[in-house]
């Protein structure tokens, strides 16, 4: 498993927290944002996002990074809610999010903005075996499990201190047997904001029983800000050489293949249009791009850019994973209404996600996500963002 070093950028000193910690009376939010807006109305309402779930409070924390940008989190799901870029005199929210913990929590789409885990992706059928002993997560994506099972970590109340202006961590104990996962799975996930203008993770975990862990961000981005329409016309480049099949429900074929020749390749900057309607089992599948890339390099590496067609905001993906899910947003229905009120329309927001392969455990080839006892789990995403 891995044991990356912690990014350069992300504060060293971490506080034990408590559950709840407010944030701080200074980083109050105002009102609901809209797509550019000035900072009298950035962020949506606190008091909307303070409620008890199974027990415990949440909040809403703003972080900034005295460059002009700044974040919304919520400790319910560990989710972004809004993250505000700076473009001349204006802001630009590139998050997709929801102006209450309730709209959160009854959304159709359970993962927007969401730390996903145990298990990011899919696993097969729900099923894996460690040491001979098969294991079973509760199905909730037809006859495969999602991103952890019904109650993932997108759907609990995370511990939470705002160590400071910039910087929010979080924890979280996943008891033994939770969602089917085998041991108690301590859990801390730290967003922080670079002088530079990016939005940094580190994720680490530890556990008392041998399991399986996958963790990522399911933020659902449009460079060109909420509600601003579709994404086709943002361009893409991914720096991998081979993507992951899958079948009908969306699971690994077992192998990887050449992005050469196909609808996949972003290996140059393509617009995600450019060729997602053509005829193509794969795109077939994911009713468009929902397919994990085997990036290139090893270590903390740029592996992604996009960059917004109204706004010129690029977004660079850096991270430590093997992986790279991208999603363009094939399963929106215009049934959810976002914090600006616009609605989820299809292919109106996409995700990256940095990741291990999907369904791992079960795929004998892939890189392993099996964490023992005494390891500690690590890794580091970096989203950083340039404007013209």
């Amino acid at each position: 498993m891995k044991k990356n070093g912690l990014l350069a950028s992300i504060v060293a000193a971490q506080l034990i927290v408590s559950c709840g910690d407010a944030p701080k009376d200074s980083e109050k939010p105002g009102t609901d944002s809209s797509t550019v807006t000035t900072k009298s109305s950035l962020y949506p309402d606190s008091t909307a996002f303070s409620k008890v779930i199974d027990g415990q409070q949440t909040h809403l924390y703003i972080l900034k990074n005295g460059k002009g940008m700044s974040a919304a989190i919520t400790n319910y799901g560990g989710r972004v809610v809004g993250l505000y870029i700076p473009v001349g005199d204006s802001t630009v929210d590139v998050v997709t999010g929801f102006k209450s913990v309730d709209d959160f929590a009854n959304s159709t789409e359970p993962y927007f903005g969401a730390t996903i885990g145990r298990y990011g992706n899919r696993l097969a059928k729900g099923k894996f075996s460690i040491d001979g002993k098969q294991y079973t997560v509760v199905p909730n994506n037809g006859q495969n499990a999602l991103h952890g099972g019904k109650k993932g970590f997108q759907s609990v109340v995370w511990n939470a201190v705002q160590e400071n202006d910039s910087t929010l961590e979080l924890r979280y104990l996943s008891k033994d047997g939770e969602e089917g996962f085998p041991g108690n799975l301590t859990v801390k996930v730290v967003y922080t904001l670079t002088s530079d203008n990016g939005l940094a993770i580190s994720y680490e975990a530890q556990t008392d029983k041998k399991t399986v862990v996958n963790l990522t961000n399911h933020a659902f981005y449009n460079l060109n800000g909420e509600g601003s329409g579709t994404i086709l016309n943002h361009t893409l480049q991914i720096d991998a050489d081979q993507y992951t099949p899958v079948d009908s429900t969306l699971i690994p074929l077992g192998k990887n293949v050449p992005v050469a020749g196909t609808p996949f390749d972003f290996r140059k900057p393509t617009t995600i249009g450019a060729r997602i309607e053509e005829k193509n089992d794969q795109l077939k599948n994911g009713t468009g791009y929902d397919h994990n890339y085997v990036v290139n390099g090893k270590g903390m590496r740029k592996v992604a850019s996009i960059t917004g067609d109204k706004t010129g905001i690029t977004m660079d993906v850096l991270t430590v994973e093997p992986g790279l899910q991208f999603y363009s947003g094939n399963f929106m229905q215009g049934k959810n209404t976002f914090k600006g009120g616009t609605k989820d329309e299809f292919r109106n927001a996409f995700c990256l996600e940095t990741q291990h392969y999907p369904d791992s455990p079960n795929q004998p080839t892939f890189p392993t996500t099996i964490l023992n006892p005494g390891e500690t789990y690590k890794t580091n995403t970096l989203y950083l963002f340039k404007t013209k």
